[in-house]
């Protein structure tokens, strides 16, 4: 095992590769190959099974522009800052810091084709697949699969009573970009089942849902500042338990110049989240010594204002991949200790 007392090593992170319908891809010598669909559950099983040590299991989907290499790198980078922010400030996070069971996140990369030319029609053509993808594609339904595998095999990390007792490790889902396009939907696929119990977040379980989801981070996310209240509107009923949390910084032009002139109107990462089925919250993102009180994120959607955060990037995309910073970090580990 190298897991370390706030992260995991790189090494651990688990991959899970798809083609462009979004089918799960098992490397080979000869290279990638899809996976047999009757070999689907145990590749799954194979690869997928979290290990008992890990307190959290963190999906993250990448975005526009991602290389392979550079998706596993940003998912070291974000456990890094993760592992930085949490040694450095535990008080922030005291339900993370109980004695004798440490914060251990264990982290699944899914990984996607969305490399294309920096440009109107490069942009197109990947926002064109990642919705056929997780709609007329299997993205949606694998990993939503994938989750609800996730969730059935998941351990109790409670090695003593906590606030938040409950059936499972916790499951928090990052996306960035058109990656947040995958999670939500694959959280919309999600299969019917009994509910659980827990005294973290108090929006209720969902009836009839089998797993949950105790927290979702869209940084940056390539929709249109209604999607919560049209594409994605069966979230206000889907297996998640915790907030849907997306930052946008008026610095991203991925979501804001090329989104505007793609889809006629800014998008999520830009101008945060619009209209929604249920009330949003706006939040500033805080810096890394500031805490989040639980009333700011205990909300269904919160739209979090990074534009003060976000800044770098001199290239078509402007700031759109500056979210591997100490404050992201800070987020996620707020979200984490309040889904307690």
């Amino acid at each position: 095992m190298n897991a370390t007392a706030a992260g995991v090593r790189a090494p651990d992170i688990r991959t899970f590769d798809l083609d462009e319908s979004g089918w799960p891809l098992r490397p080979t010598r000869s290279g990638p190959r899809p996976v047999p669909a009757a070999r689907l559950d145990a590749y799954v099983a194979q690869h997928l099974t979290p290990p008992p040590w890990a307190t959290d299991i963190v999906v993250y989907v990448h975005g526009w522009q991602t290389s392979r290499d550079a998706a596993l790198d940003a998912v070291r980078d974000l456990l890094g800052l993760v592992s930085r922010q949490y040694e450095g400030r535990r008080g922030l996070y005291p339900r993370l810091a109980r004695p004798g069971r440490p914060f251990v996140p264990w982290p699944v990369l899914v990984r996607w084709p969305s490399r294309s030319l920096p440009s109107l029609g490069g942009y197109r053509r990947i926002r064109d697949r990642a919705h056929a993808m997780s709609t007329g594609g299997h993205a949606a339904r694998v990993i939503g699969q994938l989750l609800g595998y996730l969730d059935r095999h998941r351990a109790d990390p409670a090695a003593a009573p906590v606030l938040a007792n409950r059936d499972g490790q916790y499951l928090h889902l990052v996306g960035h970009s058109f990656g947040c396009r995958f999670l939500c939907e694959a959280v919309q696929w999600a299969a019917d089942g009994p509910p659980g119990a827990t005294l973290g977040w108090s929006t209720p379980r969902p009836p009839g849902r089998p797993f949950t989801v105790d927290s979702m981070l869209l940084l940056q996310m390539a929709s249109p500042r209604d999607a919560f209240d049209s594409t994605f509107r069966a979230l206000a009923g889907a297996p998640l338990h915790g907030p849907v949390v997306a930052t946008y910084s008026q610095h991203d032009r991925a979501t804001g110049f090329w989104h505007l002139r793609a889809e006629k109107r800014a998008g999520i990462g830009y101008a945060g989240i619009g209209t929604a089925p249920a009330p949003v919250s706006a939040v500033a993102m805080r810096g890394v010594e500031e805490p989040y009180p639980h009333g700011v994120l205990d909300h269904r959607f919160v739209s979090v204002d990074a534009s003060a955060v976000f800044t770098r990037g001199n290239g078509p995309a402007g700031a759109h991949s500056d979210h591997l910073r100490p404050e992201c970090a800070h987020l996620l580990l707020s979200l984490a200790d309040h889904s307690r």
